[in-house]
């Protein structure tokens, strides 16, 4: 069943492999995708879904050195090319439109002043283009900024359709920006978007309002991660979790999105599988951080019943033509975790297909 076609949204989707949205900043100073970028995302068509590395929709919105954007010319001409060199080996892809939050410094954003929820900065240090610095406390976004932001990601996922993507994932997951507001700690807010699980879900709900609206549900997916304490979050209050991601899904299920991705450790779950209920669309489910999702693990959750597809990272980055190997029961390269967020294409474009020889 890993193997049988599943349809997301306006797509049919030949396997149920989902390249996972994996940063690995080899775009430019600019944010521009470059030959190099088109080439990877090519070489990885045969995956029944590529979702993209997360890009910044402004440039407060940009949390590393070597992240793309997707707001300027140059930057939607650089993905034209990696979509249409996708789309001529067979492929789909999404681009997941991810707005960093408090995950970033002055020193990414070009001087842009980084914006949060609240007030609370990450405990920890963040690498810039000058070396490794304490992260800084964000201000506080005005209420009255709340739309302009929304518009801001709305903007980047028209751009990201005019680039030739086949639809948008909207980041909410990992400690970024829409992760922030749905988290206790990460949002202390006092006004109708802070608080209650109703009011922090209140901005992501609106965003995906504004963005289904301005592109139509069967392009735009959704990613989560609760109960995923990374990047500062602390969602540890398994009711408050609960209560917050039903509010979440109760309000967007009606719209038909494509797809709902959820990134979590206990895929079956009683968590994870209540949230599916409330769910109208494609199912997909990556099993974490922790530990890298087999073969195996990939045919049982199709197999079991749990998810209409397998989110997978690790994988994907080290064997290109992953879908063949898996579904061949093929030998896999493994990935070379020093090169993940490197320079070139070591470690990029460089991983042989199966019966070739590594360069």
């Amino acid at each position: 069943m890993l193997f049988s076609p599943v349809a997301v949204g306006q797509l049919e989707l030949p396997n149920r492999l989902v390249m996972a949205p994996l940063t690995r900043l080899r775009a430019d100073k600019d944010g521009i995708p470059g030959p190099l970028m088109a080439e990877h995302y090519r070489q990885r068509a045969t995956l029944g879904l590529i979702v993209s590395e997360g890009v910044y929709p402004v440039p407060a919105g940009r949390s590393y050195p070597g992240q793309p954007g997707l707001f300027t010319a140059e930057q939607i001409n650089g993905w034209a090319a990696v979509t249409s060199a996708v789309h001529a080996d067979g492929g789909r892809i999404f681009a997941q439109i991810m707005h960093g939050g408090r995950v970033s410094h002055a020193d990414i954003t070009g001087g842009h002043e980084i914006v949060a929820p609240s007030a609370v900065a990450i405990d920890g240090e963040v690498r810039t283009p000058h070396g490794k610095q304490a992260y800084p406390v964000p201000r506080e976004l005005r209420s009255d900024e709340l739309p302009a932001v929304i518009q801001e990601i709305v903007t980047a996922s028209l751009n990201a359709i005019e680039a030739g993507f086949d639809g948008v994932e909207l980041h909410s997951a990992n400690g970024y920006l829409l992760h922030e507001f749905l988290a206790p700690n990460t949002n202390i807010r006092t006004d109708s978007y802070g608080g209650s699980p109703e009011n922090r879900a209140r901005f992501v709900i609106e965003t995906v309002n504004a963005v289904v609206a301005a592109l139509g549900a069967n392009r735009v997916g959704i990613r989560i991660s609760p109960e995923h304490s990374v990047q500062g979050i602390a969602e540890t209050d398994a009711a408050d979790v609960r209560a917050t991601y039903e509010v979440l899904l109760d309000s967007i299920a009606p719209l038909n999105l494509a797809y709902l991705s959820v990134l979590h450790h206990e895929p079956a779950g009683d968590l994870v599988q209540e949230l599916r209920s409330r769910f109208n669309g494609a199912f997909l489910l990556n099993t974490g951080f922790g530990t890298i999702t087999t073969r195996e693990e990939a045919f049982a959750l199709i197999t079991d019943g749990h998810a209409d597809a397998v989110v997978v990272g690790r994988p994907a980055i080290a064997n290109p033509d992953l879908a063949r190997r898996w579904q061949d029961g093929l030998p896999v390269n493994e990935p070379d975790q020093a090169t993940f967020y490197a320079e070139g294409a070591t470690g990029y474009t460089d991983y042989p297909f199966y019966g070739e020889s590594a360069n």
